[in-house]
Order: C-alpha cells, then structure tokens, then sequence
C-alpha cells in the first residue's frame, strides 16, 4: 500500500465516514496543542487577500478561515462529497486536482494544504502548482505528520504504517525544490483513547483497516497515543 495511490484515497475520501470519525477523536480525545491552531495562525499572520486551500475535506478549516479573517477562501477537493459538505458550510468549494490548479498565475496570496500531500501521485508536480498560484512573496501553509505520529497505537494492533511521501522528516526537502524560504513548527499532542472501543473505531476509520489483523486487542482503561504534526512555510 502506498498513500498516494489514486484508487486509496478516491475510496477513502468518496464518503466522509472515515474522516468524521478521525476529526472527532482528534477534537474530544486530544490533550496538547491542535495544528489546526498553527496552521490559522500562519495564515492570518500575513492578512492575505485571497487563500486557496487543496484537499479541503469536510471544510471545516476553511470555514473558519471565513469567518474569522477578512480573507477571501476559496477550496478544492478531489471528492465531490467533500464539495458538497464545504459548500454545505457556506465555503466557496469545487472539485479540483492540485496537480492541476484552475488558477491563473499568481492568482493567491497564500495557499494551505492541510494534511493531504502526501495523498498526491505526483508531489513535485503538485508542489510547483501551489508555487504558480502564488503570488511573489507568496505563502504556501502546509500540516503534515511525524512517521511517529500515532505510534504507539498502531503498535497495539501489530500494524506499520507505510512511510508518507510527504512528512515531518522529509518535507523540507520537497519544498526547497520550489520555494525560495522553508521554516518549520513540530507539534505534539497525545490522544487519550478512554477505551478499547474508541480504538477500534479510530483504526476501523482509516485507509490501513483491511490491512489490520482480527481480532483488534481488549483491553480496559484509557490508553493513549501521542500525535507528531509539523507545520511547514513555505514563500516563494
């Protein structure tokens, strides 16, 4: 399996079953700092015009992005569900590839990419569309994880995980390729599972659950999993 197989992530994005469930631990299971913070907080820093965000789910972000700036938001997503959820939320959504932008050059002020490049086929690719859009001095925001991220989870399960294509280790390097300037934020938290049922249903939510054994382990009591996130900016 890789994360970036077309097929993986048209399945696992085509409903919002499995990402709703992930959202929800991460909001009420969570004790430490959200990267969802960091990534608004890079954002707004700069008070751009007009932000696109690529791979942009249920739109949750981009809703929030709306309301709490001045900013114009526009987003895309692969998924036409994930469309009609955004558009749902008043977000000025379409379906769109980001290896392929619809935008002319220079077209943003700034670009966020919230854990998603690491789904893409062609990253290179992908990254050299976000600089595009760009304007000069433009900002590229983009959250992905640490190879550590949920470790101690999927060690329960006797599961490990492939290597994302774009991580906290190996992400810097692919936006240099394309970026004049690259700093970096590491963030941890930990999710407190209050039980074996939670588990179960957070890994029965993700794109490896056919590949996890039978049955998941019984166990009583939280248990709990540290999360490793890394927000990168990028300016052109």
């Amino acid at each position: 399996m890789t994360l970036n197989d077309p097929e993986l992530v048209r399945v696992q994005y085509e409903t919002e079953a499995g990402l709703a469930v992930r959202r929800d631990a991460q909001a009420r299971f969570r004790e430490g700092p959200d990267a969802m913070d960091a990534v608004f907080a890079a954002v707004v820093e700069v008070s751009p015009s007009r932000v696109l965000e690529v791979g942009c789910g249920m739109g949750q972000f981009a809703e929030r992005l709306a309301r709490e700036s001045s900013t114009e938001v526009i987003a895309i997503d692969l998924s036409t569900r994930m469309v009609e959820l955004s558009k749902e939320r008043g977000v000025d959504a379409r379906v769109g590839d980001v290896q392929a932008l619809p935008f002319e050059d220079g077209e943003f002020d700034c670009v966020v990419a919230n854990a998603m490049l690491y789904h893409v086929s062609d990253l290179d690719l992908a990254l050299s569309e976000l600089a595009r859009v760009l304007e000069p001095g433009g900002r590229l925001v983009a959250m992905t994880f640490g190879q550590g991220h949920m470790a101690e989870l999927w060690s329960l399960v006797g599961f490990e995980i492939p290597q994302r294509p774009f991580s906290a280790e190996n992400g810097e390097e692919h936006l240099r390729r394309h970026f004049a300037r690259v700093a970096r934020d590491a963030l941890e938290a930990t999710l407190v599972f209050p039980d074996a049922d939670s588990v179960r249903r957070y890994v029965d939510s993700t794109c490896f659950s056919d590949l996890v054994r039978r049955p998941l382990p019984d166990f009583e009591g939280p248990f709990r999993s540290k999360t490793t996130a890394t927000v990168f900016v990028a300016e052109t």
